[in-house]
């Protein structure tokens, strides 16, 4: 057995356009039901849409900052896989540095060798035939890591004594700088030479430990 159904179209828009003609904006209550929900079906989109919105720029923003370290992460990732890489290499020159610098530890005397090279640069001039008109210490500068002595020096002789004197004070076992070089003609073709000869030395562990207090005197003040 068949059945059919017709529906009248344009009765049901009369129904429901019926429903939105001549109401009051001020009192939604007293609306037909279809307005009244259509309205809450819209506002509870609005929230939807205002709601997504706001989750998808708080989300963007933590999306961006995440990128940002995974760039960071991929710069660090990348210079430590390089040192990795390199590591044996980098050993290799740390091991060359450090024996440099103990080469260097070497040639710097000790507090308690201090008169022997004093006694070993008055020897060398000495030794080239040359007169010492001035041989002073002076003042011992500390600083952070060494003491520096210098020691004002004149002395008279011949042009290739005195240069023989440069060479061999430069030749010495531990460090001695000939600085302010000043040479005037002396009696009989002779030169006179005044310089500031400086010698370096280790600083001893009280010393060291004197600069350490100083310092953290310096850095509490500040």
């Amino acid at each position: 057995m068949a059945t059919s159904m017709n529906i009248d179209f344009k009765r049901l828009a009369d129904y429901f356009g019926n429903q939105f003609k001549n109401l009051d904006p001020k009192d939604p209550s007293v609306w037909p039901a279809l307005p009244r929900y259509a309205v809450f079906a819209a506002v509870v989109l609005v929230l939807l849409v205002v709601m997504w919105f706001l989750w998808l720029s708080d989300t963007q923003s933590e999306l961006s900052v995440q990128q940002e370290k995974e760039l960071k992460l991929r710069e660090e990732y990348t210079v430590k896989l390089g040192k990795a890489v390199n590591l044996e290499a980098l050993k290799k020159q740390r091991e060359q540095v450090q024996q440099y610098v103990t080469q260097l530890e070497k040639q710097l005397p000790s507090k308690a060798e201090m008169d022997a090279l004093l006694s070993d640069i008055n020897q060398a001039g000495l030794g080239r035939s040359l007169q010492f008109d001035l041989f002073r210490p002076g003042q011992v500068a500390v600083r952070d890591y060494y003491a520096e002595l210098p020691i004002s020096v004149r002395v008279t002789g011949r042009y290739h004594d005195i240069g023989n004197f440069a060479a061999d004070i430069a030749n010495l076992s531990r460090i001695v700088t000939l600085n302010n070089l000043s040479i005037l003609p002396a009696k009989d073709g002779a030169l006179t030479m005044d310089a500031t000869a400086k010698t370096f030395r280790y600083l001893d562990g009280d010393e060291i430990s004197a600069q350490r207090k100083a310092a953290a005197k310096k850095g509490a003040a500040k």
